[in-house]
């Protein structure tokens, strides 16, 4: 099967490209209302994001910024229209790119398998009409210290990758085209890519339900020794392999839903019983392997 490729702007080879302008953006942020609820959402479009916990209380912020282009004056419209868009809700930040082709604000979000995505915000490509066209090339690379406990929500499209280091709040990660990695993190977990592979290593065993989704791409998930859980796995073209020895096949779901023609039974994929069972982790890949092992 081809992969499917969502591209907001060719990422490729652009001949003909003689002007570049590149800056680098620094803020330094904090909570309004500091609490156990805060959280920090980033929906970037062209470039990564890498994300690291640490002891402090701001959230540090470092983006660098790109613009491409064919003529001078392009380049000077890329320069004055890309920028850092920051939403201050007094417990929770908000970063994106302002200056887009697309209206970016709550009540756009899409909907992957049946869940709202980033908390209600996203970006809405036909909010400034057809006659809208870029000029010019973009990227935004963002690197970003956060307190540990924070929650977060991060999202990009094309050309680059995610990665999240050492947070402990709960974790909402998703990209198109491009992998993700998170390590040493603990709190409930939603992850999905399209084109990628997804790792996560677990400094603690999830608590709360965890869901992870790769169309064309693994998923390795590392977790402590003694892990308790219930795997729900499906995929068309994928594997479960697990290192695990404690684990047993659990008797399938039927879910019962109306329908056009009357009520509707859908049998869910395999189900497993890991050690003493416990928090639950929906595992799906289309075109890939799902791995679980103990370390």
């Amino acid at each position: 099967m081809k992969k499917l490729l969502i591209a907001i702007m060719v990422a490729g080879w652009w001949p003909g490209v003689a002007q570049q302008y590149n800056e680098t953006i620094k803020k330094e942020l904090a909570f309004e209302k500091k609490s156990d609820k805060n959280a920090l959402l980033v929906a970037n479009i062209n470039g990564g994001i890498q994300v690291k916990g640490y002891g402090g209380d701001k959230i540090i912020v470092e983006v660098d910024k790109e613009i491409l282009a064919k003529t001078q004056a392009r380049l000077e419209k890329g320069k004055a229209e890309i920028q850092l868009g920051i939403i201050d809700l007094a417990d929770t930040l908000v970063l994106y790119v302002k200056g887009t082709c697309s209206d970016f604000g709550r009540g756009n979000a899409r909907y992957h398998r049946g869940k709202r995505d980033r908390m209600g915000w996203n970006y809405n490509w036909s909010g400034r009409g057809d006659d809208c066209r870029e000029e010019y090339r973009y990227s935004m690379d963002f690197t970003i210290k956060v307190p540990y406990a924070i929650n977060l929500a991060v999202s990009t499209v094309n050309d680059g990758d995610i990665s999240v280091e050492n947070v402990k709040g709960s974790l909402y990660a998703n990209n198109i085209n491009g992998s993700i990695k998170l390590t040493q993190i603990s709190g409930a977990t939603s992850v999905s890519s399209i084109n990628g592979n997804i790792d996560l290593e677990y400094d603690n065993n999830p608590t709360s339900a965890c869901t992870y989704y790769a169309l064309n791409g693994d998923i390795n998930i590392l977790v402590k020794k003694g892990i308790g859980a219930s795997v729900g796995f499906e995929s068309f073209n994928g594997g479960f392999y697990t290192n695990v020895e404690s684990i047993e096949a659990l008797p399938v779901e039927l879910e019962k839903r109306p329908g056009k023609a009357g009520v509707e039974y859908k049998i869910s994929g395999n189900r497993f019983k890991i050690g003493n069972g416990g928090v639950y982790l929906d595992i799906e890949t289309f075109n890939g392997n799902a791995y679980l092992k103990e370390i």
